[in-house]
């Protein structure tokens, strides 16, 4: 009998209390081109984005959370949170083996991500770069390396 090489690999990414609408649409576009499972958002609703070219939230489950612990109470069993957060303790990118299924999360522009979702993040992980980037720029290149073939935890 041939062992079952079905997986359940699935990963989400969203934004914790974005700030700008047309973030949501372009860090979604990419979602769907790279495989995402869902995306999400916690602390603003979505509204339309023109950004979102390929109008994703029709092609993918889309969730929203009211605030963190309504997102953190509601996470699929096993899946881990990856929060992209510069840190001192966070780990970067490239060295990453990414969770077979997990959300990753990002923070706006402004704030980051709240100190809560710091906490209970499983991973930090962080990529070098001078400046602070845009968090749809930010979350594409967390899915590009994730689309990439490296090995899963």
């Amino acid at each position: 009998m041939q062992p079952n090489n079905f997986t359940t690999d699935f990963f989400g990414i969203g934004i914790l209390n974005g700030k700008t609408p047309e973030n949501l649409g372009v860090l979604w576009r990419t979602a769907q081109n790279l495989g995402a499972s869902f995306i999400f958002t916690i602390g603003k609703r979505y509204a339309h984005q023109a950004s979102d070219t390929h109008n994703s939230v029709k092609s993918m489950p889309y969730y929203h959370y009211k605030d963190f612990n309504d997102f953190f109470d509601h996470l699929p069993k096993g899946v881990r949170i990856v929060g992209v957060e510069k840190t001192e303790t966070a780990i970067q990118l490239e060295d990453f083996e990414h969770p077979r299924r997990c959300v990753y999360l990002l923070g706006a522009e402004d704030h980051g991500l709240t100190r809560e979702a710091i906490d209970r993040s499983h991973f930090l992980i962080q990529f070098k770069s001078e400046f602070s980037l845009n968090v749809a720029v930010a979350g594409s290149i967390v899915l590009y390396d994730r689309s990439r073939n490296k090995p899963f935890q």
